[in-house]
């Protein structure tokens, strides 16, 4: 629980650019405009690249901070047989990326390394789609279904993927479905704000009986 909102850590000790800097900036729009109309983001979230040592720049990982994100707040882990790629906007809506055949084939040579096993694959921002240019051992292996690309055009639809939930949609009343990973988040944000009245300005916990 806190107030910083979401703290890159590369961005602390100067080993990120201005892209990247920026992109964290956008998660924040996002997680204000999804879950803070009507009431304060009240929490405190570190980003780091681990075993990272040399400089980094870009927004191609930003959808994948987002996805780690909610998974946090909502308690529910994400498959760690699919990789991401893909820039996003404040609206969660997914943007596309470079070197998207790189990035896929990588992925796919590592998982054959690996092993096959019929769970793996990548997500991309839909709008690379038109720019794929494969191997064909990958593409075969696509067809014969041991491994994934799944197209995707908003956080919403990403999540679901990597968490096997629905994500769930606002009704008329603002509220999210129960069960949900967007209601999952939800609530544990809620449980944030309460946490934080129960401490001073000071950080100290309050005494019940004052």
């Amino acid at each position: 629980m806190g107030s910083s909102g979401i703290i890159g850590i590369e961005k602390e000790v100067e080993l990120s650019g201005k892209v990247y800097n920026k992109s964290v900036k956008i998660l924040e729009g996002y997680f204000r405009g999804k879950y803070a109309q009507a009431k304060p983001l009240s929490m405190n979230a570190s980003l780091c690249f681990e075993q990272s040592y040399g400089g980094i720049d870009g927004d191609s990982a930003s959808s994948t901070e987002i996805y780690v994100l909610l998974s946090s707040l909502s308690k529910q882990p994400l498959k760690q047989g699919i990789a991401v790629t893909g820039s996003v906007n404040q609206k969660g809506e997914i943007q596309p990326i470079g070197g998207v055949n790189q990035k896929i084939e990588g992925f796919f040579d590592v998982c054959k390394v690996k092993g096959l096993t019929g769970t793996q694959g990548v997500i991309i921002p839909f709008q690379n789609v038109g720019d794929l240019m494969l191997r064909k051992d990958l593409v075969k292996k696509v067809e014969e279904k041991l491994f994934h690309i799944y197209p995707v055009k908003t956080i919403d639809e990403g999540i679901e993927i990597l968490t096997e939930m629905e994500a769930g949609e606002k009704d008329a009343k603002g509220n999210y479905p129960k069960n949900t990973i967007n209601f999952l988040v939800d609530r544990r944000l809620d449980e944030l704000i309460e946490g934080l009245k129960s401490f001073d300005s000071n950080g100290k916990k309050e005494s019940k009986n004052k």
